[in-house]
């Protein structure tokens, strides 16, 4: 069956699902709405929360960058996985403990003030907002590929699917799509993955092939790799670290902070029944979370491999561009992979070298896509593949668009502009903020500021530095005043906005933002995407500092920090 068919019956088959089980849970309630009921088994909760963390970063952008970056891009891997554990470990219990719907309204309660409040949803919508371009940019290149067309046109439609299914179910039906697409999206990234090693190197487990010869010799794949891209004025792949040592820490450390403050996964926690029950979906969903995040190296190393001999099948052999492949061909109606006859001679030439290249775009972000295409896998593996990407877009940019219209009509509109509104106002006015959130997120994904992951990882710079340390201070110390978390959370994500705008403008550029060049005034060498660390620093250096020379908290507050520590049914044994 031709390519595009194939791919249109497969992609169909899961928007149907998804459709279907959105109307199936609508939402009805605003606790529907909000946590989905409370119910939510911990497997399935795991699963969803899965869907929800692996993002079009995770599934197209994380392996596209490692794909260029080789080592440097294991800041991804370390970050995003690390950052679970410490959400795992240190908030999702005593969050779901306290048993609230949103990340604001703890901050709220904790710090005694609907100013502290407010702030919280501001860094929870300016963290969220910077987040959903990433995952605009994942939809628009996902479509665009699926359906033909330009980028642009891919994204609006795109943006119509994500409105129908969201605003409909609320987390509710989100959590059971999330569900459906992560079986989805991880089938898809898996089953070329076993595929292209099998081709490569002869074995099916693509983490073991990484590491394993090239079929029939006995050069190793990463030495074959470290070779090809040297010939060609690249860096070698598997020592090229990102800009510095400290600046790979500090990446890492970014991204696991921002991790464990990103209210879109937060708020999964909420939709368990049990305290117990936040413990076990976060481990299952490590599991889940783990299957792709450690195949991802073996399709980046693989991918960059592919690409590198299509173009130029033996050393200093380009291909004639009116030879190209049919992918090639795909990929040029996107707009994401262009090329340009500089010397006029016909030949695709591709060197790190501008003034040689002749690829003048190739985005990283069609790397994961393209690549059963450059493989030739058979056609129902790439329309599976077309199917996971959107499937990857979808879920999170869903569960993120949730978070923005909960901190809109709970935080600011229930809980300050109009708190006696009714059930049924506040569940239409979470649809309508949910509305505007996509339209204004798709309005932004038009342009969007940088490769997915790399939006995506100034979002969790944002979350580092605002959010993750007033939770952490809000469980961990009830010495912390309200006028310290507030002065912390502007702080914080005050000198990381500054520090980025300050190098990079309103939008990012690129070619500093990840082809390694360094601007001699960035602090200790750290790139404003790896910025978040210093200031979830900062926030907590402020918040703690203000909080000495400041009352103490109410005593009700300080035991209430008290109780959110004791484990369930601890204390009823404690007063017997």
């Amino acid at each position: 069956m031709e390519l595009q068919t194939l791919t249109y019956i497969v992609v169909g088959i899961t928007f149907a699902i998804y459709i279907g089980i959105a109307i199936w849970a609508r939402a009805g309630s605003t606790k529907d709405f909000y946590v989905a009921g409370g119910g939510v088994h911990p497997i399935a909760n795991g699963m969803a929360t899965a869907a929800d963390w692996m993002s079009a970063a995770s599934f197209i952008g994380m392996a596209g960058l490692i794909a260029y970056m080789g080592y440097g891009g294991s800041v991804f891997l370390m970050g995003w996985t690390g950052g679970f554990v410490i959400l795992a470990m240190l908030l999702a219990p005593y969050l779901r403990k306290y048993g609230k719907f949103t990340v604001p309204e703890f901050i709220g309660d904790r710090f005694y003030s609907q100013t502290a409040r407010v702030v919280a949803v501001v860094c929870l919508i300016i963290c969220s907002v910077t987040y959903v371009i990433g995952q605009m940019k994942g939809i628009g290149v996902s479509f665009s590929r699926f359906l033909e067309v330009d980028y642009d046109t891919g994204l609006i439609v795109g943006m119509c699917i994500v409105f129908f299914y969201a605003v409909l179910g609320g987390m509710k039906g989100i959590t059971y799509t999330q569900i459906a697409q992560y079986c989805v999206l991880i089938l898809a990234y898996t089953i070329p993955a076993i595929f292209i090693s099998l081709q490569l190197t002869g074995n099916p487990i693509p983490q073991l092939g990484l590491g394993g010869t090239l079929t029939g010799t006995d050069t190793f794949l990463l030495d074959k790799l470290d070779q090809v891209v040297v010939d060609l004025g690249f860096r070698e792949y598997t020592t090229d670290v990102r800009i510095s040592g400290i600046n790979m820490f500090a990446y890492t450390a970014s991204l696991m902070f921002g991790t464990a403050g990103l209210p879109h996964v937060i708020i999964r926690f909420f939709t368990v029944p049990k305290v117990r029950d936040a413990r076990s979906s976060a481990g299952w969903a490590l599991i889940f979370i783990a299957i792709l995040y450690t195949t991802a190296p073996a399709v980046a190393a693989m991918a960059r491999l592919n690409l590198m001999q299509t173009i130029e099948p033996e050393a200093g052999n380009y291909l004639a561009y009116e030879e190209r492949p049919q992918w090639f061909k795909n990929w040029e109606k996107t707009g994401l992979l262009a090329f340009e006859d500089k010397n006029a001679d016909g030949l695709m030439q591709y060197s790190a070298d501008e003034s040689v290249n002749e690829l003048v775009k190739v985005d990283r972000d069609i790397i994961v896509l393209a690549n059963p295409e450059i493989a030739q896998l058979p056609n129902w593996v790439i329309a599976l593949v077309a199917a996971g990407g959107l499937a990857a877009a979808l879920s999170t940019a869903a569960g993120l668009l949730l978070a923005i219209a909960s901190a809109i009509s709970h935080d600011l509109l229930k809980g300050i502009i109009a708190p006696n509104i009714s059930e049924k106002q506040e569940l239409r006015a979470s649809r309508v903020a949910m509305a505007l959130a996509i339209a204004g997120a798709g309005y932004l994904g038009f342009n969007p500021p940088d490769f997915a992951a790399g939006t995506v990882a100034l979002a969790f710079g944002l979350a580092a530095s605002s959010i993750f340390p007033a939770l952490m201070m809000g469980i961990f110390s009830n010495r912390v005043t309200k006028e310290g978390a507030i002065a912390g959370m502007l702080a914080g994500i005050g000198i990381t906005l500054f520090y980025v705008f300050q190098h990079k403008g309103i939008m990012f550029i690129a070619s500093t933002a990840f082809l390694g060049d360094m601007s001699p005034n960035w602090f200790l060498g750290i790139e404003p995407n790896a910025f978040g660390v210093v200031g979830a620093i900062v926030n907590f250096a402020v918040a703690i500092a203000v909080s000495k020379v400041t009352a103490a908290p109410p005593l009700e507050v300080q035991e209430m920090v008290e109780s959110i520590r004791v484990p369930a049914g601890a204390e009823a044994a404690l007063d017997h």
